[in-house]
């Protein structure tokens, strides 16, 4: 069995190396150990999602998301800057495409503007054709803050920092089981036990299933269970010789009773552009194709009376999201309505991401933030978009979270 550690964060995705880099840098003489399963930092979530640095655009105002994402932004952009990683604050359009989407498009100002964004306007066709010759719209919001940015690059940097300040992260090692002796928790992984003072879950898809392994119950703060339910979002790429429809990002105006933001553009920090995604049940929680299913997983969801309730609720959108994915066709259909010239023979296959979304037993997706504590733990249990672009703040806030709760000297 390893040495006895004073805290250790399960997870090695971006929130789980933003907090021990913040702790590290508060506690240079903690004994901190860091476990992630797979054989490489941001396999997952980090390493999947769109590159894209959120300007706080979307999120209720005086919510978790909204403070930590603007707050984040900013601390994100200095990180970059200090530690030469290439991003870009290109901007974007959030497009209305019909009379009906006006109103909202009208509240996604007004929360801008309470958010704290600067520069955001409401254009007409004429300007819209200026920043995206090839966008089609009635209106559009012009969000001048939003970026792009590789997170794969960010978060490595983040685990040299964490390395740096002798932070000891551990590479494939699955945590299998949790024993909560009292005055010390053993890890119990593939690669051996670990025995740790104090425990932060950062497990991102695993994230109530490690919650479970210390005895804790996944509740919201009306006391209701909820549980994580995957969500695969497949993407194509535009043909490099037609990314040139493409100038920056290109949205649609959100569905606000879903809390996926639509099909749309985004040129990538990594080169090319995407086109997506959908949004479609995964059969696993690591489930990157049609083909990927893990029982256990599939188990966990069939199980959840959250998931019949929410396939009661949604079962037209969820269907259109998976017809979309089934067909090329009716993909480029919901392209078109913000880029009429894209056709099928521009986009070529490109990646998919899964989303760790969770949903409370009354059905409900939980849109905010979740963390919770117990003793000598914190689990962080929803973090969704912006998750990436708030890390840093969202790091700050767990090490506080430590800091009361464990009383780290």
């Amino acid at each position: 069995m390893a040495g006895q550690y004073d805290l250790t964060i399960i997870g090695g995705g971006i929130l789980g190396l933003a907090t021990a880099l913040k702790v590290t840098a508060a506690h240079p003489n903690i004994r901190l150990l860091l476990l992630e399963k797979e054989a490489q930092l941001a396999r997952h979530q980090t390493g999947n999602n769109s590159g894209v640095i959120h300007s706080g655009l979307y999120y209720r105002p005086g919510s978790l998301k909204a403070q930590s994402c603007v707050g984040g932004r900013t601390e994100l952009i200095t990180f970059c800057d200090a530690n030469n990683i290439p991003y870009e604050i290109c901007g974007k359009v959030v497009v209305a495409t019909s009379e009906a989407e006006l109103p909202r498009l009208e509240e996604l100002h007004r929360r801008g503007v309470a958010n704290g964004l600067k520069g955001m306007e409401i254009i007409g066709p004429e300007r819209l054709k200026e920043i995206e010759p090839h966008a089609s719209g009635i209106k559009a919001l012009y969000v001048p803050e939003t970026g792009i940015v590789d997170y794969r690059k960010v978060a490595a940097a983040y685990g040299e920092k964490v390395r740096d300040a002798n932070g000891d992260i551990r590479l494939s090692q699955r945590v299998v089981g949790i024993l909560d002796r009292g005055t010390e928790i053993i890890l119990q992984t593939s690669g051996g036990d670990y025995r740790t003072k104090n425990l932060i879950n950062c497990g991102g898809l695993q994230s109530d299933i490690v919650a479970q392994m210390m005895g804790g119950k996944n509740h919201d703060s009306q006391g209701e269970e909820h549980r994580i339910i995957p969500f695969r979002g497949e993407y194509y790429k535009i043909a490099p010789a037609r990314e040139h429809l493409v100038k920056n990002l290109i949205y649609p105006v959100p569905d606000p009773t879903f809390p996926f933001l639509g099909v749309h553009f985004t040129r990538m920090a990594r080169g090319g552009v995407e086109a997506g995604p959908n949004a479609v049940f995964a059969y696993a929680r690591e489930g990157y194709s049609h083909s990927d299913v893990n029982l256990s997983d599939l188990w966990r969801t069939v199980s959840f009376k959250g998931f019949w309730a929410i396939t009661g609720k949604y079962w037209q959108t969820g269907f259109g999201e998976l017809y979309r994915s089934l067909s090329k066709k009716a993909f480029v259909r919901a392209l078109q309505k913000l880029l009429p010239e894209i056709g099928a023979d521009d986009l070529v296959p490109g990646g998919a991401g899964v989303r760790a979304q969770a949903v409370s037993a009354s059905g409900a997706l939980i849109d905010d933030f979740v963390i919770k504590e117990s003793q000598g733990a914190i689990h962080v249990l929803n973090a969704p978009s912006p998750g990436a672009t708030a890390s840093l703040a969202i790091g700050q806030s767990i090490c506080a979270m430590a800091e009361k709760n464990f009383a780290l000297k």
